[in-house]
């Protein structure tokens, strides 16, 4: 019985350890984000900007948003909105046809959207200053394009907008929403207010057009090219700028179905792209002081923010049963410390979120929180080849 009781102990000290660092990570960003100044920036050149706007079967939306990309505040003959379309229907290719936009058709055995990306720029003739690239779903608001030319001429690079969501239709897009939205304060906001890179989200941002057509030369990924992306560009010093006021409106996901799927991809990647450059982050940071390197690399070992709310919730009260019990006195962890946590990352979402979602919907949509934790616990136990094979998520047409 002893020896049971000194693994559970030790099992307890360990789980808290992990989650109290993972806590504590967020919390310090989360509050840094707060007192991130306004990023204004003025600059009279206008630079070309080539839109590129990958889309694997998106045909419920890909017309809708093509003709909203044309709608920008940005002089017309200075940029260029381009649809890469893989297995795309006749009718939507004949819509497409119809805008004032560059149709470039592709397909692959395998597709992906690092794939799409480059066979696009192989066509591409023309010669443009910057890139900014979408999802299939993505509605950019009519001043992105000017806000992210004025960062771009005052010496960033590399640009995250922000994107909010365009849907509150169901529960789990609520909660999308807001995961999204507590993503771009802590590690978008946050950072850039610690002096350290935004994080990219894949959509919605923009890069110097040669410096991304070279860099995606080498990206090979199935899924999570924006992580890969970002890793190499910390390798070659690059930081990313985050601009908060830049909006793109991205359809959140509605049902289970497509919860499971998109999180399951995005747990692989992880674990892919930890794998893959943990040894080179390692080497940048003792020999270069890469921070940027580094941070990213602790990122991909922190667990997802419901996994991290509802083990902390359920080992804090089950800590608080277990005081009653024999093994009370045996766990090395006092249970104050326990709820001092469970308070702490309580706190950082609640100063992450955005006052837009305290209603009662958002009350409502809390209920679905369980579900979300059991469905994402689950997935840790299915990761076997999901890097191996493109998992799309398909989109709705929905008001924005």
């Amino acid at each position: 019985m002893e020896v049971i009781i000194s693994c559970l102990a030790t099992i307890e000290l360990l789980l808290f350890a992990y989650l109290a660092v993972s806590g504590a990570y967020i919390l310090v960003f989360a509050l840094a984000g707060r007192f991130r100044k306004k990023q204004s920036y003025l600059s009279e050149r206008t630079n070309r900007i080539a839109v590129l706007i990958p889309g694997y079967k998106e045909d419920a939306v890909i017309v809708d948003v093509a003709r909203q990309a044309l709608e920008q505040d940005y002089p017309a003959d200075h940029y260029r909105v381009y649809v890469i379309a893989d297995s795309f229907q006749d009718r939507t290719l004949k819509q497409l046809s119809q805008l004032d936009i560059e149709l470039i058709e592709v397909s692959f055995e395998q597709s992906t959207k690092s794939k799409a990306l480059n066979k696009a720029m192989e066509r591409i003739t023309l010669p443009y200053d910057m890139a900014v690239i979408l999802d299939a779903d993505n509605v950019m608001k009519t001043d992105f394009l000017n806000r992210i030319n004025q960062a771009y001429n005052n010496g960033h690079s590399v640009i995250q907008g922000r994107r909010l969501a365009k849907n509150d239709n169901t529960a789990f897009a609520i909660l999308d929403g807001i995961s999204e939205a507590i993503n771009n304060h802590i590690f978008r906001q946050g950072h850039r207010a610690m002096g350290l890179s935004s994080g990219i989200i894949g959509s919605g941002m923009a890069f110097e057009y040669s410096l991304f057509k070279t860099l995606m030369k080498s990206v090979q990924a199935v899924g999570g090219f924006d992580k890969e992306l970002e890793f190499r560009l910390f390798q070659q010093g690059v930081s990313i700028e985050y601009l908060k006021d830049a909006l793109v409106f991205d359809e959140k996901i509605q049902q289970v179905s497509d919860f499971k799927n998109q999180r399951r991809r995005w747990l692989s990647t992880n674990g892919i792209y930890l794998k893959k450059f943990y040894r080179t982050a390692w080497k940048q940071l003792i020999g270069q002081g890469n921070l940027d390197m580094a941070d990213k690399l602790f990122q991909m070992v922190l667990p997802p923010r419901v996994l991290l709310l509802g083990s902390v919730f359920l080992l804090s009260g089950l800590i608080a049963l277990l005081q009653f019990s024999e093994f009370g006195e045996s766990l090395w962890v006092p249970a104050n410390a326990w709820y001092a946590l469970l308070g702490a990352v309580v706190l950082t979402f609640g100063i992450s979120t955005p006052r837009s979602y305290y209603n009662w919907a958002t009350l409502k949509a809390a209920l679905a929180i369980p579900k979300a934790f059991v469905v994402m616990f689950g997935l840790l136990f299915k990761l076997k080849g999901a890097n191996k094979e493109f998992i799309h998520t398909q989109h709705h047409q929905v008001n924005s």
